[in-house]
């Protein structure tokens, strides 16, 4: 009996090799032969699955997704049920921080992607849609947050989200590149989420 493929398997293996490619020699290396010899497979099996090197960052990009969603699943899980717009997003960002080896791997794969797309916005087109569904999430939790703040402490939803997903990209460039500590990125979270929210009601 013929042995069973797991497709999905092999375009991970793949996508974990252009991984490791990126972020050890930079992007000018990945190409589907170093790729290739990278997962121990032929250049053949990646042409197989990726007909373009277009083709493996997209899916690369897709697996760092997944990464991420999962963990956020899990934190946001973490606080029960109903939790308050201020917790959930805090705990949905640092999720997001590559704070931890498993998560630094990640933002360097997005990393190298980001700089990809810059020069090419056929390829942009799915993180586009992916940043305007996270944006209108967050200014969803800023909106529905918005009702227990005075008048003159209210902030514009869709303006605060922006600033407050460019603040976590920036933090995490600055982590991935040893800049400060993870305490330090995690104060300057906490202090815009203070900005849009007010202070964080104490636990206990």
């Amino acid at each position: 009996m013929p042995k069973r493929v797991d497709h999905r398997e092999r375009r991970e293996l793949i996508a974990d090799a252009l991984m490791r490619v990126a972020a050890e020699h930079g992007l000018e290396a990945v190409s589907l032969r170093h790729v290739a010899a990278e997962a121990g497979v032929s250049s053949g099996m990646v042409q197989h699955y990726f007909r373009t090197k277009d083709e493996m960052m997209t899916f690369a990009l897709s697996v760092v997704r997944e990464h991420g969603e999962a963990r956020v699943t899990r934190a946001v899980a973490a606080l029960g049920d109903n939790p308050a717009p201020r917790a959930l997003l805090r705990a949905m960002l640092v999720e997001l921080l590559p704070l931890d080896e498993a998560r630094r791997a990640d933002g360097r794969v997005a990393l190298v992607f980001l700089a990809y797309t810059a020069v090419r916005p056929s390829v942009a087109a799915a993180l586009h849609q992916e940043t305007a569904g996270l944006l209108a999430f967050i200014a969803g939790q800023i909106h529905a947050a918005q009702s227990t703040r005075p008048p003159d402490r209210r902030v514009d939803p869709d303006r605060a989200a922006v600033g407050l997903l460019a603040i976590m990209e920036g933090l995490g460039i600055y982590l991935l590149g040893g800049h400060y500590p993870a305490e330090t990125a995690l104060a300057a979270l906490d202090t815009q989420l203070d900005l849009i929210f007010g202070p964080a009601e104490p636990v206990g």
